[in-house]
């Protein structure tokens, strides 16, 4: 897969303490397997959908042991450091500076106004996710849960090259980022229905083959449904939160309900 045009998503990573533990609880879910671990790299190790890269998981780097687990999207820079500087300037926080990782390309972390985190990645020898769009096993969607939409509104356009869509029903606070004609990302309003203690974070969708199976696999290897399953015009999906308190959602993009919604450019 090529790189990536300037802020769409192309990879996503978690630590966990037990990593073992991850590696046996998305195999099972999710279908994955694993290469070998890379010592040099904090033994990070990638997983693999029929031998095509979806993502990675590694134990918690030195210092962030009793940090909670959580899932980071990240989204494709062609100079990560121009795009961190633009996160400051537009009232975000850099967590972790722009740094080369070998061979691979450069990565930065960040925070949005919202307080949700994100990745930058620009892509040097991996480029990112080789699984498709859609593809069981494979990242499918992202979305920014935040309780600040106005000032995330602004940002995201801010940093990178979006133009910004929301639902014509007013009745959910929807908004769509859309790089060349794409839409890459959404936005949704945490409400009451979220726990007041939970911050902000972006929420990534994994594409599997029957989201009811594997709700009932998670929830078998210790994961927490969350919410769902429901149908909707995008796909029936459900939020779990696994053994380790990371956070995710599965999607079936074949089995669809209802029209898509009507959206508007916001100008």
């Amino acid at each position: 897969m090529a790189v990536q045009p300037e802020g769409t998503p192309c990879w996503a990573d978690a630590m966990f303490a037990d990593i073992e533990g991850a590696k046996s609880f998305y195999g099972d879910v999710l279908g994955w397997t694993f290469g070998e671990s890379w010592p040099e790299f904090g033994d990070y190790t990638q997983a693999y959908v029929d031998g095509k890269a979806a993502a990675a998981v590694s134990p918690p780097m030195p210092g962030t042991e009793g940090a909670p687990s959580s899932w980071c999207l990240y989204l494709a820079s062609q100079d990560a450091a121009a795009t961190a500087a633009k996160v400051r300037e537009h009232g975000g926080e850099v967590l972790v500076e722009p740094m080369e990782v070998g061979q691979f390309g450069t990565m930065a972390l960040a925070r949005d106004p919202g307080g949700a985190v994100f990745g930058i990645w620009q892509a040097n020898a991996h480029e990112g996710f080789e699984t498709e769009m859609g593809t069981p096993g494979g990242y499918c969607w992202g979305e920014v849960f935040t309780r600040d939409a106005k000032a995330v509104d602004t940002f995201y356009p801010a940093v990178f090259p979006y133009t910004s869509r929301k639902f014509d029903d007013e009745s959910m606070d929807f908004a769509m980022f859309d790089v060349q004609g794409q839409t890459v990302i959404g936005r949704m309003v945490m409400d009451k229905d979220f726990p007041p203690d939970l911050p902000s974070y972006l929420n990534l969708y994994f594409a599997v083959p029957d989201c009811d199976a594997a709700v009932a696999k998670a929830t078998e290897r210790g994961g927490v449904l969350r919410f769902g399953p429901v149908d909707s015009p995008f796909g029936r999906f459900a939020a779990i939160t696994d053994p380790q308190g990371a956070a995710f959602s599965v999607i079936d993009v074949t089995t669809t309900e209802g029209e898509m919604p009507a959206t508007s450019p916001v100008t």
